[in-house]
């Protein structure tokens, strides 16, 4: 299964950075704002949509994800994922750990680490691992905007079903806290 992120899918890549960036300049806010984003007891949620591709086909994809910070700057969460198209539909299942660098000023690094399970309609499922890097910018008191890469490597690769067994892409978020 060859996939991209997931966060920002809709009309290519290239849009999801014109937009964030046009999200980012309209809310612009101070560091000391949004110093609670990353703190602990925080709660956050992210809606997942768009596009993929696996199976030499399309998808339609439609997910969630829900975090919550353990420690200041360290998060941990789940992520939920549905796939539909013109191929067995397929649902990913992730739960993942982060931590934000959120001394920084409004441009905070983060690095993380997840495991996936993926289960395809009439095929066996499969596992991976992988990691993710990058920096959320701050827009509002309760959003950021996050630019990364992802890197994954799928755990049962059967290269005669799979056209690789790792992948890494560029990822685009929006980030709500509560």
């Amino acid at each position: 299964m060859n996939s991209k992120p997931l966060q920002c899918r809709v009309n290519g890549m290239q849009r999801c950075a014109k937009f964030g960036l046009l999200l980012f300049m309209a809310l612009p806010v101070s560091a000391a704002e949004a110093d609670g984003m990353f703190e602990q007891g925080s709660t956050q949620f992210a809606l997942i949509g768009g596009n993929g591709h696996a199976f030499n086909k399309r998808y339609f994809v439609i997910g969630a994800s829900a975090g919550y910070y353990v420690l200041d700057g360290f998060g941990v969460g789940v992520s939920y994922e549905s796939w539909s198209g013109d191929g067995p539909s397929i649902k990913n299942y992730a739960p993942y750990a982060q931590y934000v660098f959120y001394q920084a000023s409004s441009v905070k690094p983060y690095v993380g680490g997840f495991y996936r399970h993926t289960a395809v309609d009439g095929q066996p499922g499969f596992n991976s691992v992988g990691g993710r890097g990058g920096v959320y910018i701050a827009a509002s008191s309760n959003t950021y905007v996050g630019l990364g890469l992802l890197y994954e490597v799928n755990l049962d690769c059967q290269q005669t079903i799979y056209a690789t067994c790792s992948a890494s892409f560029p990822e685009l978020s929006l980030i709500f806290r509560f």
